[in-house]
């Protein structure tokens, strides 16, 4: 009954006018958003109504949330959802949001817990995702990424990506897929790259990826997604079979959306 409420309510809020100040922020800071055929612009628009209205946001470090906030994130987290089958990110309940690069608060372990990771960050972080907890970013990180498309970095894509891989409970690189085929062709393609991008990034050379990417599984994943969207020439030239592992997680195309037809 709880769930029928629920598709009911987002039902009622994609079919909401969206509003002008919202069309103007999309278009503004949402490059991809323009790259999008009539269907995809609507679906995104019936998505970002809904993430918007269901998550809790939260301004830190003095930063006051606007609309202008609120749709520039949105328009880059759902943009991840438009060929997926998804319930909105289940395990994101609220985004704080800082001016710029911070060094957040750590959240104590629960009484039964353990970490193996120290408690205190020593660096500031542009953004954090946290498992079954707030995803964290910094605007000025995400303003940046929105207003230089290509550069193959965008805190929200990279973020959001931690938040799809742990939809299994378990931040290792592999979010849910399909079937047993599609898992074994994800293993197999995306454990050769990684070892590639790691090998790569011992020798100092350059690579298809950030070297960020060799830190672990988790963060590779969440690296090519960001590269997936942003910079997906370059992928697809340098690591096709990668690219092409994505492209049928994803079910985009994102080379091709400058000429439509790119959800498959």
């Amino acid at each position: 009954m709880f769930r029928w409420f629920a598709d009911r309510r987002r039902r009622r809020l994609a079919r909401a006018p969206f509003p002008a100040q919202w069309e103007e922020a999309l278009r503004r800071n949402a490059a991809p958003f323009g790259l999008l055929d009539e269907d995809g612009k609507a679906r995104l628009r019936a998505l970002i109504q809904v993430f918007v209205a269901e998550k809790n946001w939260e301004g830190a470090g003095g930063l006051e949330i606007t609309d202008e906030i609120r749709v520039t994130i949105a328009a880059h987290a759902c943009l991840l959802l438009l060929g997926l089958s998804h319930d909105y990110y289940r395990n994101v309940q609220s985004i704080i949001v800082y001016p710029s690069a911070v060094v957040p608060p750590r959240l104590r372990p629960g009484f039964f817990e353990t970490t193996l990771e120290p408690l205190e960050q020593e660096e500031p972080i542009e953004g954090e995702a946290h498992d079954q907890g707030p995803v964290i970013i910094a605007w000025d990180a995400a303003l940046q990424s929105a207003h230089r498309p290509g550069s193959g970095q965008n805190v929200v894509y990279h973020e959001f990506a931690h938040k799809l891989d742990t939809l299994d409970g378990s931040a290792d690189g592999t979010p849910l897929l399909r079937d047993r085929d599609e898992y074994q062709d994800w293993v197999r393609t995306c454990s050769r790259e990684y070892l590639r991008l790691k090998k790569n990034a011992e020798r100092g050379r350059e690579s298809f990826l950030d070297d960020y990417g060799a830190t672990d599984e988790a963060e590779f994943f969440a690296v090519a997604t960001e590269q997936f969207f942003d910079r997906p020439q370059f992928l697809l030239d340098r690591a096709p079979e990668l690219y092409r592992v994505l492209r049928r997680y994803y079910g985009q195309d994102p080379v091709k959306h400058v000429h439509g037809n790119d959800i498959t």
